[in-house]
């Protein structure tokens, strides 16, 4: 990759799913410390928390590629409609997900909080690292 002129619709996919790999390492890792120092229940917080930031990183990958598609004028690709239905219904899942952890599981909610934002952080990581390999 030499530069933002030559980023691709495959470029920017690959840097999600490293991003979500990433996200995945930094869960289980945290979901360790948390379990050793706060107990179980915080520690599961804190996955169901990467959990759900994992998936919005992935559903909007999928958004992305299919607006992509349409702004290419490319009409082969999945119908926006079923994509926009999958986002949505995603999104409702978290929030019944998120309802269900915080009443039943009676962990830190700032475990969950932390969860939560692994997503930004693993995307910011990738975010610096393409704009230092266009700039180096």
């Amino acid at each position: 990759m030499q530069g933002f002129d030559n980023f691709t619709d495959a470029d920017a996919r690959a840097t999600m799913l490293r991003a979500i790999r990433l996200l995945a390492i930094m869960a289980a890792l945290g979901a360790a410390v948390v379990a050793w120092k706060l107990g179980w229940r915080s520690a599961l917080l804190l996955l169901v928390g990467a959990a759900i930031s994992a998936s919005g990183l992935w559903e909007w990958t999928k958004l992305m590629a299919a607006v992509m598609t349409r702004m290419e004028g490319g009409g082969k690709g999945r119908p926006m409609g079923l994509v926009l239905t999958g986002f949505f219904l995603r999104l409702g899942l978290s929030v019944a997900v998120l309802y269900v952890s915080l009443k039943f599981l009676n962990g830190s909610v700032i475990a969950l909080a932390f969860g939560l934002g692994m997503g930004v952080i693993a995307l910011t990581f990738e975010a610096i690292k393409l704009v230092r390999s266009w700039t180096v």
